[in-house]
């Protein structure tokens, strides 16, 4: 015969049952999802609570305030976000002003401008080092290319002598005139004449230019191709790599 106790303790093991497997329906129904969804959310709040951190900020005046959240008159003034020890976990910058990003904006374009001019450098390195083998060769590329220009200035040259030479006979027959009236035909061609005239000595002034901007780039370029092609001395192998570059034996 079953005791009190004993059946009471039946009882509870019951219901304890009852309990768990009403439970486990529970959570497999939709109001289960439910439920588990607002027990992650509390779970979430109270991480949330459990990682609260204190903002420290300074407003216009000066005064330093301790919040648990920036005003949004003075999330751009920067903040120090403090953990529940005090410690700092993180600093927020402020925004930068108007002036802070235009100087930002032109330290940038110098940067990408320097780039550019470092590049154009290696490249015009890299074509030298590929386009000549000594330096007769850079001799013989500049010689072609002032002989270009002087052609030009020989025919300029020829030209303006004919175009002088036939200046000084229509001023002859020009002279024959005296007092009478010079006829329009010689006076226009006489213009003619001296236009082209201007023409070719502008022409040869800038050939003339022309050449010595071309001895000064072939000389440049003899100057730089000697550089590249200079055998390197372990200094410089040793400045190229980082290295720490020895200053010889002690005496």
């Amino acid at each position: 015969m079953m005791n009190f106790h004993s059946l009471h303790e039946q009882q509870r093991a019951t219901a304890a049952t009852t309990a768990i497997t009403a439970v486990r329906r529970l959570m497999r129904s939709s109001a289960g999802i439910a439920a588990r969804g607002l027990i992650a959310i509390g779970l979430a709040a109270g991480s949330a609570t459990a990682l609260a951190a204190t903002y420290k900020w300074v407003d216009d005046q000066g005064v330093v305030h301790y919040t648990d959240q920036v005003p949004a008159d003075a999330v751009n003034k920067g903040s120090v976000v403090m953990g529940k020890d005090g410690g700092t976990l993180r600093k927020v910058d402020p925004a930068p002003t108007a002036e802070q990003r235009r100087v930002s904006a032109q330290e940038a374009e110098r940067r990408k401008l320097v780039a550019r001019q470092q590049e154009d450098v290696l490249r015009r390195d890299r074509a030298l080092a590929a386009s000549y083998t000594s330096e007769s060769e850079i001799d013989l590329a500049r010689n072609r290319a002032l002989n270009t220009i002087d052609a030009v200035l020989q025919s300029a040259g020829a030209y303006s002598a004919q175009l002088n030479k036939r200046k000084s006979e229509l001023a002859l027959k020009m002279a024959t005139y005296k007092d009478k009236p010079v006829p329009n035909v010689l006076e226009r061609e006489s213009e003619s004449l001296d236009a082209e005239l201007a023409r070719q000595a502008d022409l040869v002034s800038a050939k003339r230019r022309e050449m010595a901007t071309v001895n000064a780039r072939y000389d440049a370029d003899k100057a730089r191709w000697r550089e590249l092609s200079a055998p390197k001395t372990s200094i410089d192998n040793a400045v190229a790599v980082g290295a720490p570059v020895s200053a010889g034996p002690k005496k």
